[in-house]
């Protein structure tokens, strides 16, 4: 817990950090934004609130108080564009009391559905693509004016490095800072090299800058997000080079991954650091003695394997074998020995056979996840797979498979957190737990999310809790002194 001296500096620190960023005045109207999908989506959205309020724009969490409603959409499964449409139908309700609100789409829906959102089915107003937010304020000039809007413009150079983001509904604790926009890993059931167009890395310094930023305001936690964040590679230049394709000047000068978690893992010794998503392909041994070098690092990979059978993970494009990710995960385990591992796992890719559904089990059982992100294959519109390879798995066969691998982990994620009884953890407090008032939760350097008694504790803080119970998702503990 702070006393009451390191409460005053830690207020002066975050006055420190918001002086000189006072908003412009008000034109009147406010904005609505809601997201879906991946981390990427929600740290985007905090870019494009932070562009609009320069603009004189409100933010609002009330839709019906919203002049202006923005979805920022997610196109990587099906369930989630018909997400995003339900929530597109409550907006045109929502417009049919308020005539002159506008409806925007954003995101990775975007490009792939513009002409349908705005002309076939007319349910937005405006569409705007991950690199024209920019353009926002002159594309809503154009709805007022009375025509459609739409901006889906892919770039080569854009990361809204110079953009300080606008915190949205966060806790105030842990936040986003996006390193790399894009991705050029074209794996061939994924959409996002066709919604967010070619891999670029952002300058390490605005990097930096933002994160000194998220200390003086009291964050507590950071993670770095990108697509694939190992590839991360400045060299002066923004769109993706090899290492081995740069000259020697640009050798001297450029940061790899390692290296920029070195850096920021200095900025604040106090700031937990944590990464997402790592690929395993360009998972390196540096990146592993950099994390082993800096106890505010936390010791928790996310390291996406999807298939566990090689020949499926070619037919992915996934660039590596299930040898390579095994190799991967045991050099983990052997330079962080007590690093926590989660997954991306897909059941029932195209012609994927039982013996090799059965490897992606063996492969679960050789590396004993602490949890997964786990669903079953869902054919995307324009991607190498939907135009290569025909989805013929039957659906009841994905289920099966799909439910087989969730038993699995479950049994794995329930023995690891039984080991952790006993245990002391520091925790960051992120919130009030969803299931009492007078618990609260937060999570440990191994991602894990600890519940424990409230008693005179506060989001923000740091806080001893020895472990006593456990669910197959969930430390339960104490906290102590």
């Amino acid at each position: 817990m702070l006393n009451t001296k390191e409460k005053i500096i830690d207020e002066s620190r975050q006055g420190e950090a918001l002086e000189g960023r006072r908003l412009p005045k008000s034109n009147g109207r406010k904005v609505f934004i809601e997201s879906y999908g991946c981390q990427m989506n929600f740290s985007d959205s905090e870019i494009v609130a932070s562009i609009l309020q320069k603009d004189g724009y409100g933010i609002t969490k009330l839709l019906h108080e919203a002049d202006i409603v923005f979805v920022n959409t997610c196109s990587i499964r099906e369930k989630a564009e018909l997400t995003v449409r339900k929530r597109l139908t409550e907006y045109n309700k929502q417009k049919r009391k308020n005539p002159k609100m506008i409806i925007g789409v954003l995101g990775c829906m975007a490009e792939r559905l513009k002409s349908k959102f705005l002309e076939e089915e007319k349910i937005v107003d405006l569409v705007v693509g991950p690199d024209a937010y920019r353009d926002l304020p002159n594309l809503v000039e154009e709805v007022d004016g009375g025509r459609k809007a739409v901006n889906v413009i892919l770039s080569k150079e854009e990361t809204y490095g110079d953009i300080a983001p606008v915190r949205l509904g966060g806790n105030g604790v842990t936040a986003f800072v996006s390193i790399t926009r894009g991705c050029d890993n074209m794996c061939t059931f994924c959409v996002v090299p066709f919604t967010r167009g070619r891999e670029r890395s952002r300058d390490p310094n605005s990097i930096l800058q933002e994160v000194r930023e998220l200390s003086l305001a009291g964050y507590k936690e950071v993670t770095l997000l990108g697509q694939n964040v190992d590839s991360y590679l400045w060299y002066g230049g923004g769109l993706k080079k090899e290492f081995d394709n740069l000259s020697e000047e640009e050798k001297k000068t450029s940061t790899n991954f390692a290296q920029l978690m070195g850096k920021v893992a200095q900025v604040d010794r106090k700031v937990r650091i944590r990464f997402s998503t790592s690929h395993p392909k360009d998972m390196g041994d540096e990146l592993l003695h950099v994390m082993a070098r800096h106890e505010n690092i936390c010791d928790y990979i996310h390291l996406p394997f999807q298939s566990g059978n090689s020949r499926v993970l070619e037919m992915m494009n996934r660039g590596y074998t299930r040898e390579w990710y095994m190799n991967r995960i045991d050099a983990i385990k052997r330079i962080l020995p007590t690093c926590s591992i989660s997954a991306d796992i897909i059941a029932g890719f195209c012609s994927e056979t039982e013996e090799e559904h059965q490897e992606t089990l063996s492969m679960m059982e050789y590396v004993r996840y602490n949890f997964a992100y786990m669903f079953k294959y869902s054919e995307r519109p324009n991607t190498m797979a939907q135009r290569k390879y025909e989805d013929n798995i039957p659906g009841k066969t994905k289920q099966r498979r799909l439910a087989e691998i969730i038993e699995l982990q479950r049994g794995h994620s329930l023995e690891i957190l039984k080991k952790d009884i006993g245990k002391t953890y520091e925790v960051l407090i992120e919130g009030v737990s969803k299931k009492s008032d007078n618990e609260l939760y937060g999570r440990n350097t191994h991602n894990s999310v600890v519940v424990f008694p409230r008693e005179n504790y506060n989001v923000g803080e740091y806080v001893m809790v020895t472990v006593e119970s456990c669910t197959s998702a969930t430390l339960k503990g104490k906290a102590v002194k």
